[in-house]
């Protein structure tokens, strides 16, 4: 039996930032559209995904045994693009990736990801072949980024509690 969550509901519609998600009538030009649902056809359909928010069906989205459902998306706004509605349909999106995040069911890789950029302050460490190449090609040298301001807004944001939740499990 499915049953709605409203305050899941209405969660994502306020996360809408134009409240035109009711004015969604399931067009399906976001799915035709999308460049991930046409190399993943049934693993990634983002029409579903909002069609789901916007009734509240909340396990079906969270609760997929294929984290690809919710993940697939690359944010690459092709949808909020071709949106009759100018419905934006990545920060829905990202509202459902926080909250799966806070549940500690982010993939894996994002949070090995994101706990690189905490410990480094990029998600792809300075190696010194590559700071050779850069010598080699005439290139300035990189900047180190300062770390302390990263984990600061991390800290801020509650995400290396979240990081830590999901290296202890």
């Amino acid at each position: 039996m499915v049953s709605v969550d409203y305050e899941f509901r209405k969660l994502i519609m306020d996360a809408h930032i134009h409240d035109t998600l009711k004015y969604c009538y399931q067009c399906n030009r976001c799915t035709d559209n999308c460049p991930v649902a046409k190399v993943a056809p049934g693993r990634y359909d983002p029409r579903d995904i909002i069609l789901k928010s916007f009734l509240g069906i909340k396990p079906t989205i969270l609760d997929s045994e294929d984290s690809f459902y919710l993940w697939g998306c690359t944010i690459c706004d092709t949808c909020d693009e071709v949106c009759p509605q100018n419905i934006e349909l990545t920060e829905i999106f990202t509202v459902l990736k926080n909250m799966s995040i806070k549940r500690g069911e982010g993939p894996e890789y994002y949070t090995q990801q994101a706990t690189t950029i905490y410990e480094n302050g990029k998600a792809i460490p300075m190696q010194s072949a590559i700071e050779r190449r850069r010598d080699d090609l005439g290139l300035p040298k990189i900047e180190a980024p300062n770390i302390e301001e990263i984990q600061k807004i991390f800290n801020k944001s509650k995400l290396n509690v979240i990081l830590q939740q999901n290296k202890e499990e």
